[in-house]
């Protein structure tokens, strides 16, 4: 059984600033991008225990191609996304959000 997910308005909008820079930069690129976290948080849906714990009860998959994590914990029926976080951002802002 699939967790119902639920993005944090921050983490939702850095998505949605990620898609658009990757559109800038290529047509169609942040389709790609957005497609590929939809796989990933879908994924941690239906199995977030297969992730590690990085931070007290806050859970991490990263982007393959892309060089995104998302940070997420269980809350009881569901998944919620914290951040949509590029690699080189400092990570004390996401940590924050917890």
């Amino acid at each position: 059984m699939s967790l119902r997910v639920v993005f944090r308005r921050v983490a939702q909008e850095e998505l949605e600033n990620a898609a658009a820079w990757y559109d800038e930069q290529r047509r169609g690129l942040g389709e790609e991008f957005l497609r590929e976290l939809g796989e990933a948080v879908e994924k941690a849906a239906d199995s977030p225990e297969r992730y590690p714990v990085v931070f007290e009860s806050v859970r991490c998959t990263v982007l393959r191609r892309f060089p995104y994590a998302i940070y997420f914990r269980q809350r009881h029926d569901m998944l919620v996304v914290l951040a949509v976080f590029h690699g080189r951002r400092n990570p004390m802002i996401w940590k924050r959000r917890t």
